[in-house]
């Protein structure tokens, strides 16, 4: 089989990058052995940013309207409303079911195949039986071709995972919010009238009942309602790459390097890569450049907050936040455009 663009990886940035590829005149193959639609532990609220550059692909999920982020903890809460318009919780299964139907109605193929090799070839790239002439790596935090490709960079630091599990109850809430504990912080996203995601995120061995309970508002609103579906994880958040292009390969989304799903942004800078990876395809040195503007404000504030959050300073985050609301304020607003 031959193709233009090779997308390894099926999930919403490696479709995102399928449609974008299509839509620019580019034959598209995307390669995924998991069945649509694809689930993943994650937040699922989508910024502003993020909700407009699905639209731009003709991607209009249904969820739930988000107004803005709230940080609590036990005695102190700030808000900050978004300033652009609203976002959306949208469950994964959902926003991935939109992306798949769109890709397909597009024309993308989709082939159920694992990528376990990479071969470069005088005029482009074969992995998983497909011969094409770039290839975008879209495999996620865990990218087998981020591996193959020698991209990879050894992890530093504290590890942090994520654990979420969705409840049939009443949304209380159109924000984001996100409960502060000694640990752990716990991401509430409402992703319809009628059901809740709760995400949590910390270190390794964080039992979900036990830690959920010990937030007590909020467990009291859970008390007595049904679990939809099991607890799903994953993690360790921090990846790093020595670089995001290889020959023609080129590294979009997680699988190019992950600092931390604190700041709940990843998707809509996994959108502006898939955006610049199709868009720079015979120039990696240009890729690189816009992969870095892309991802820079997430980077520098991402990495900051995570370290206020392994470190002493954390029982203040909340604090400053409710003292500072202009500077909380204007965090939110560069994250969520």
């Amino acid at each position: 089989m031959r193709t233009d663009v090779l997308v390894v990886g099926g999930g919403p940035v490696g479709l995102a990058a399928a449609i974008e590829a299509r839509t620019a005149g580019y034959d598209v193959v995307v390669v995924e052995p998991r069945t649509a639609p694809v689930d993943k532990a994650c937040g699922e609220g989508l910024m502003p940013g993020a909700l407009a550059a699905l639209q731009r692909l003709g991607v209009d999920p249904d969820g739930h309207r988000l107004t803005g982020i709230s940080y609590q903890d036990r005695t102190r809460r700030a808000d900050h409303l978004f300033a652009t318009g609203p976002g959306r919780g949208v469950r994964r299964t959902t926003l991935h079911t939109a992306l798949h139907d769109r890709a397909t109605a597009l024309g993308v193929e989709l082939v159920d195949a694992r990528v376990d090799r990479i071969d470069e070839l005088p005029d482009g790239v074969a992995a998983a039986g497909v011969r094409a002439r770039w290839v975008l790596a879209c495999d996620g935090l865990h990218s087998t071709v981020r591996r193959l490709t020698g991209l990879e960079r050894q992890r530093g630091g504290r590890r942090r995972f994520g654990l979420r599990r969705h409840y049939a109850v009443t949304a209380w809430t159109d924000l984001v919010e996100v409960h502060w504990g000694p640990d752990v912080e716990a991401y509430v996203t409402p992703v319809a009238p009628d059901v809740v995601g709760i995400a949590l995120l910390g270190p390794p061995g964080v039992d979900y009942e036990a830690t959920l309970a010990t937030f007590g508002p909020l467990a009291d609103r859970l008390r007595d309602t049904e679990p939809l579906g099991p607890v799903r994880g994953a993690g360790p958040l921090r990846q790093r790459t020595t670089a995001r292009t290889a020959g023609r390969v080129r590294l979009v989304g997680d699988a190019s390097g992950y600092v931390d799903a604190l700041t709940g942004e990843g998707l809509r800078v996994g959108l502006a890569q898939a955006a610049a990876a199709v868009e720079h395809l015979d120039d990696p040195a240009a890729y690189e450049r816009a992969w870095t503007r892309a991802t820079r404000d997430y980077r520098v504030l991402t990495t900051g907050l995570v370290a206020a959050a392994v470190s002493p300073a954390r029982g203040g985050i909340v604090a400053l936040a409710a003292r500072s609301p202009r500077l909380y304020g204007t965090v939110v607003e560069r994250l969520a455009r």
